[in-house]
């Protein structure tokens, strides 16, 4: 019964983070890009180049909504039955908020033309963090995640390739808006600042240190942090040079949120410990990564 209500809470959570997200994704569009006539990636983005090529008589909720359902039905009869119920909802949230969500006028009338750069940068932040939250609680906006599920069917290239090419191609057809080079080059920006404000708080949180501990309480900082902090610790022999004294020095792999865990254990053990710390650029194994092999 306890496990069950868990579970149910875990696919609450994960429902809830999935509408924040989204909501800062569209907010983010609503706010800063699409006022601007900025276009930035994805299905949104061709959704705002119907809107402006049409003269602005097609929304963008209503294009967003069609060239996704084209791609699920696409997906579907091409992958199969391979798409989870929080895709579908993270489309249909997407669209209902692109209709009903009004301009904020506080925001938009507090930037001028000469403003467009910083709503490019804004938009790309803010929309960027909107779909990281949203990935991390398995939601996606649709789009070009489909057309990149199915051409890794046929073809051996990354998600990442699939969603920069399609990118590309999206915000390039955004000249025809107003026939102005300038306005793809606030795309590229927002896509840049996008793409990195997505990696930014997807791996910031999987980021590890690698930490060197020498005291001469090595064995009591071992212990606790195997019990207190769950990690594996490493006793490698050693022997200082200068006091020609041996004994062992402690090395330690953590998840970056993890380090004032340790800290506190190795300074109510040992003030005088010596610690030395670093950035590995990976870590594989129980409790971190998965190596994937295609």
């Amino acid at each position: 019964m306890i496990a069950s209500n868990s579970k149910i809470y875990k696919e609450i959570r994960s429902y809830v983070g999935i509408t924040a997200g989204l909501f800062l994704y569209v907010l983010a569009w609503v706010a800063f890009l699409i006022p601007n006539e900025i276009v930035g990636g994805g299905a949104t983005g061709v959704a705002t180049v119907v809107y402006y090529i049409s003269g602005q008589i097609i929304p963008v909720s209503y294009s967003f909504f069609i060239l996704n359902v084209v791609l699920l039905i696409l997906g579907f009869k091409i992958l199969g039955n391979s798409f989870g119920i929080k895709t579908i909802y993270g489309i249909a949230f997407t669209f209902i908020m692109l209709a009903v969500l009004p301009e904020p006028l506080f925001i938009t009338k507090s930037f001028n033309e000469t403003d467009k750069l910083i709503c490019a940068i804004l938009g790309g932040i803010i929309s960027g963090f909107g779909i990281a939250i949203t990935f991390q609680n398995g939601g996606s906006a649709g789009g070009t995640d489909i057309v990149a599920m199915i051409a890794n069917k046929y073809r051996n290239i990354s998600p990442g390739k699939v969603f920069l090419y399609a990118d590309l191609i999206i915000i390039g057809s955004s000249f025809f808006i107003n026939y102005d080079f300038r306005t793809i080059a606030y795309g590229y920006v927002t896509m840049s600042v996008f793409s990195y404000s997505v990696d930014l708080l997807l791996s910031g949180s999987k980021q590890s240190v690698q930490i060197i501990i020498i005291s001469s309480k090595y064995e009591e900082i071992a212990n606790k942090i195997n019990s207190e902090a769950y990690r594996g610790v490493t006793a490698l022999r050693s022997m200082g040079w200068y006091s020609k004294q041996e004994g062992n020095v402690l090395l330690v792999i953590v998840r970056k949120r993890d380090m004032k865990h340790i800290h506190q254990i190795i300074n109510n053990i040992d003030k005088d410990a010596f610690i030395s710390e670093s950035s590995v650029m990976g870590v594989y194994g129980r409790g971190f990564d998965t190596i994937k092999i295609k």
